[in-house]
């Protein structure tokens, strides 16, 4: 059966130094959702990504993302596919010991139906 992490929005993995790559229909969404253009989100909120092959968004100086506020997300509901995707379609060393999600053993089906309203990918159910 596969294991379907089920994140309790802790927030660990958005304090977690590293690199948000974003692509330029993410950076559309961000901006619109913020009221800002895109030349000025791009500006505020982005650097060149570690390969300079895009852009990636900015770190608050402690290492958190430039987004987070407390324990909330500014961007949510239009958060990049990277955020959306963890901890159950990527991660890193590491992250078991600090994400607090619960992993719990559903049906292939079940995992594909959470899998998809987590984020918005349409993925075959695994074996």
């Amino acid at each position: 059966m596969p294991i379907f992490l089920e994140c309790d929005r802790c927030t660990a993995c958005c304090r977690w130094p590293g690199q948000v790559k974003v692509s330029e229909a993410e950076i559309t969404q961000m901006a619109a959702h913020m009221g800002l253009s895109e030349g000025d989100f791009i500006g505020r909120f982005t650097r060149l990504n570690a390969n300079r092959s895009g852009l990636a968004l900015t770190d608050q100086a402690n290492g958190a993302c430039v987004f987070l506020e407390g324990d909330n997300c500014r961007v949510n509901p239009v958060k990049p596919q990277q955020c959306r995707d963890f901890p159950n379609l990527w991660n890193y060393p590491g992250s078991e010991g600090i994400c607090r999600a619960k992993p719990v053993e559903v049906a292939p089906d079940e995992w594909r139906r959470r899998i998809q309203l987590a984020t918005g990918r349409d993925l075959p159910a695994p074996k």
